[in-house]
């Protein structure tokens, strides 16, 4: 059978490339899940994606969503709902998670400031060492700035840079986004990517809307 690109299912889909792994493959917690072709780059050990998701405990049970074809550069950190201390209290110290005694003091999952599932669309890019904070939603096509802070939600197709995150352009017009929203691109087979990639690496709006 004819292979359409490399295979997603290849932990180093290029050997002359071996800082990239699509993590998709190398991924243990079941409450990580990452779409095909989502690749992780770094020299210093690609494979070890998941110690850049920090704070993520199973008794929280929050998740981490990433979608396909997202590019994850170097540093990047995907801090979970685990980190969050209560804020309604006196102080904010977590007293509980040394022993001794001071476990008496642990918070109920209602106590804490739970944010929900860290959600990743499909085709983001995300520069190095942003970091992500937990609950956050990225949107389809989205692009991230090297060193962001990524604390609010990021609508599809916008560019968001900056610590505090803030959105500075978007990529396309409304109605282009709102087609490509609907074209989902990275739901086809892999022999229609394959035959449209020229046009996919275009910025021929009027060649995409053309592919039947």
């Amino acid at each position: 059978m004819k292979q359409f690109g490399p295979d997603p299912n290849a932990i180093i889909p290029n050997k002359n490339i071996p800082s990239l792994c699509y993590i998709k493959n190398v991924i243990t917690n079941p409450n990580i899940i990452v779409g095909d072709y989502t690749y992780y780059d770094d020299v210093d050990g690609a494979e070890e994606f998941e110690k850049h998701v920090t704070h993520h405990y199973d008794f929280v049970g929050d998740k981490l969503i990433i979608g396909k074809f997202c590019a994850i550069a170097k540093g990047v950190e995907f801090v979970m709902n685990g980190a969050n201390h209560r804020m309604e209290s006196v102080t904010t110290y977590p007293f509980n998670i040394f022993g001794n005694g001071w476990e008496k003091t642990a918070p109920s999952l209602k106590n804490l400031p739970l944010k929900g599932d860290t959600v990743i669309g499909n085709d983001v890019w995300i520069g190095q060492n942003v970091t992500v904070l937990p609950g956050v939603h990225i949107g389809d096509g989205a692009i991230i700035g090297a060193n962001a802070v990524v604390s609010k939600d990021v609508p599809p197709y916008c560019v968001a840079v900056g610590n505090p995150i803030k959105i500075v352009r978007k990529r396309f017009d409304d109605d282009t986004v709102d087609y490509l929203l609907k074209l989902k691109w990275w739901d086809w087979l892999p022999e229609k990517i394959f035959s449209n990639l020229e046009i996919l690496c275009s910025g021929d709006i009027d060649k995409i809307k053309a592919i039947k």
